[in-house]
């Protein structure tokens, strides 16, 4: 790796240039974050999971004609994507309240929400991520109306997707959070989903238990963050038990 160039090195991931123009490797770290980084730790194996659960849903996602930039997995660590430029907004999807809005609105975790909703926060790590409303995007020039309509269909749609998709193996959708980018193509521009789909970006509640399965893991000091990402990639059928090791024969 120390031979390519580093494009950008984010909190759980590092951009390195890709072997086409156009094109650039992702590699997911091990490193767990939380807090606006305030909160920082290593989990063995938490990299591979992630790059194996986002390939699995990006893929799917591409089959149900969501547009991404995801091209390829390229080993247990890396990933094959398009370059596009990056919305500087976090669009998260909530269907259950938990986190900041159980906060701010005073709603009980866990309640069901009348309706899914689609909020927007400034990618801005300085300020916290602040919530932002449509009028301060097209404000601020950071997506125009089109994009921010585009950005809320695709939304929706990743989030019936999702819903299904997980509620088939047993777990509940909370919410979760997508980032897009502006995919340049000739004159064309398109608005894809970019970043990861992960236990790291997404509640997922067991249905039966409501145990966690994602980062508020490691948010909350419950413990077992590793395996119960694991345990989210062998229901949805990506391995068959917990892996030991990047290339443990548990990976099919």
């Amino acid at each position: 790796m120390s031979r390519r160039k580093k494009i950008y090195e984010g909190k759980a991931k590092i951009l390195y240039e890709g072997p086409e123009p156009g094109t650039l490797v992702q590699y997911f770290k091990d490193d767990a974050t939380a807090f606006n980084n305030k909160k920082k730790a290593t989990l063995e194996g938490k990299g591979v999971l992630n790059n194996r659960i986002s390939e699995f849903i990006m893929l799917n996602l591409g089959r149900v004609g969501v547009p991404t930039h995801f091209i390829r997995r390229l080993n247990m660590r890396e990933q094959l994507v398009r370059e596009v430029e990056i919305i500087p907004l976090e669009v998260i999807c909530r269907n259950v309240a938990a986190g900041s809005i159980s906060q701010r609105l005073g709603i009980p975790e866990g309640d069901a929400l009348p309706r899914s909703i689609v909020e927007f926060c400034y990618k801005n790590d300085s300020l916290n991520d602040p919530l932002v409303a449509e009028e301060h995007i097209t404000a601020f020039n950071w997506a125009s109306t089109q994009e921010i309509d585009d950005i809320i269909s695709l939304t929706l749609r990743v989030n019936d997707f999702l819903s299904g998709m997980f509620a088939a193996v047993g777990i509940r959708l909370i919410d979760f959070k997508l980032e897009f980018g502006r995919l340049y193509e000739g004159d064309m521009v398109r608005t894809v989903l970019a970043d990861e789909i992960s236990p790291d970006s997404c509640r997922l509640w067991d249905i039966e238990t409501n145990e966690k399965m994602d980062k508020d893991r490691f948010r909350r000091d419950l413990g077992n963050v590793t395996e119960a990402y694991a345990e989210v990639a062998r229901r949805l059928g990506i391995m068959k038990e917990a892996p030991r090791a990047a290339n443990d024969e548990a990976w099919k």
